[in-house]
């Protein structure tokens, strides 16, 4: 076991941007004369963008490093003491240490801490059927998984490609193979792409995507992975049909890693992610701390627990817990729910709740969608957006925003995740007072406008 000489010692599991967020944060209100940090880390690389992989993969993004926000390197001489392809296998709380092992050698310690950091993030989902771990077929969680992608595309002579699922990942992953000049199948449980939004706004997403040349298969589900006397892909089975493949990508979204936070006894949700309270800490342990994609969050709509793994939730969890575990106070109260995403040069995003979500919340709303444009209608570039937009019944509160449509479209959800946060009515979102000029807006912002006639629909309701 290992001393620490009277400091204390942080411990982290996980060397992307929730773990390190936290080490980062720690170590500037806390010099290494007072805390000593030892953060672990199974893969080649920390603190990079997983959201960039599918751009890095379709070529809009040059090089791997690009995505690296900040070596080990670069983290070691901030004196956190980082060790890379670090497996940790076991927690022992009663005992407050971990166990650790070198994947490459196999060696195995125990390391002890004072307090403790759980950012093991989020594992692709791999469906239980034939073929699922054969070669040719990919997860995209990781830098080292989008190598591994990458280095299959530069052996395969085939262009056939395959992508399983229609979330984000899914939906992005097709664009990227279609960019790298492949024959693209997407095959989707769901009847539309993007299960984040109402079936309705869907379906423009995979219009457009039919557009870019891709085959949508809907409402179906992949059963088997079929594969050729090398043992490598050759197509996906559906109970209807075959589908050729020379390469497989997963895109049926993420589960969080929690298999060591179980096994250690650690409280977690519904939805299998660790369970928090507002300072990040694991619920019922002083000295343990959780965030990014291993954990759940509390929807501020809904006033439920949520799993929405994103890079933008992990990094506000890591500053979090860095601060209260350097010795300061901060709080994470929770999420609204956004989103942006795209396929070519359509935009996707969301916010708050879907039409389901408000159901499932016992919400009583009502629904309505706008036609606009991203400019004034007769300035050069006006584009059109479709903007659906919820409200509650009697109350007029803001539900949720979806959006979809050409450039200028997608960064106008932030209007509403403001709205969302600070409880307004859809009345009170009609008087905000936006930015206009006919470059950027008509003069009434289509966001606005979906407000107003969301209000005098809840008037009359």
């Amino acid at each position: 076991m290992d001393m620490s000489g009277g400091r204390e010692r942080l411990v982290v599991i996980g060397g992307d941007a929730a773990g390190m967020s936290a080490a980062s944060q720690a170590r500037r209100l806390r010099g290494p004369d007072e805390l000593e940090i030892v953060a672990f880390e199974r893969g080649h690389f920390s603190s990079y963008s997983a959201c960039g992989i599918p751009y890095w993969v379709g070529g809009d993004v040059a090089a791997r490093d690009e995505l690296i926000a900040r070596t080990p390197e670069e983290h070691r001489s901030r004196d956190i003491d980082l060790r890379m392809r670090t497996e940790i296998t076991s927690i022992d709380v009663a005992g407050k240490r971990v166990r650790a092992r070198d994947v490459d050698s196999g060696a195995e310690s125990w390391t002890s801490y004072d307090k403790l950091v759980i950012g093991t993030g989020a594992r692709p989902i791999r469906p239980d059927m034939p073929g699922a771990d054969a070669p040719g077929v990919h997860g995209v969680q990781t830098l080292d998984d989008g190598q591994a992608l990458l280095d299959t595309l530069s052996r395969t002579r085939g262009r056939r490609a395959v992508v399983v699922g229609a979330g984000y990942i899914g939906v992005e992953m097709a664009e990227a193979m279609i960019n790298r000049g492949y024959e693209v199948t997407v095959v989707n449980r769901g009847s539309e792409p993007m299960s984040t939004l109402d079936p309705d706004m869907g379906r423009l997403v995979r219009e457009a995507m039919e557009g870019l040349g891709i085959t949508m298969v809907a409402d179906a589900e992949v059963t088997e992975v079929l594969t050729g006397p090398d043992g490598r892909v050759r197509a996906v089975a559906t109970k209807d049909g075959e589908y050729p493949a020379d390469v497989v990508i997963l895109g049926i979204g993420v589960r969080p890693e929690t298999e060591l936070a179980r096994a250690a006894g650690l409280p977690l949700g519904k939805h299998g992610g660790l369970l928090t309270d507002l300072a990040m800490r694991v619920r019922g342990h002083q000295d343990v701390w959780a965030g990014g994609d291993c954990v759940e969050v509390l929807n501020l709509v809904s006033g439920q627990e949520q799993y929405i793994p994103l890079g933008t939730h992990a990094n506000k969890h890591g500053q979090v817990i860095g601060t209260n575990v350097g010795g300061g106070y901060a709080t994470f109260p929770g999420v609204v729910g956004t989103a942006v995403s795209k396929v070519c040069d359509l935009e996707i995003a969301r916010t708050g709740l879907r039409e389901k979500d408000a159901l499932r919340a016992g919400l009583r709303f009502e629904a309505v969608t706008i036609e606009s444009t991203s400019r004034a209608g007769y300035y050069p570039g006006a584009n059109p957006m479709t903007v659906k937009m919820l409200a509650e019944r009697r109350t007029g509160r803001l539900l949720g925003v979806q959006i979809v449509g050409r450039e200028g479209a997608g960064k106008r959800v932030d209007i509403a995740a403001v709205a969302l946060t600070a409880n307004m009515t859809v009345e009170q979102m009609t008087a905000l007072d936006l930015g206009y000029a006919p470059p950027f807006s008509p003069v009434w912002d289509p966001v606005l406008v979906a407000a107003r006639k969301a209000a005098a629909k809840v008037r009359t309701s």
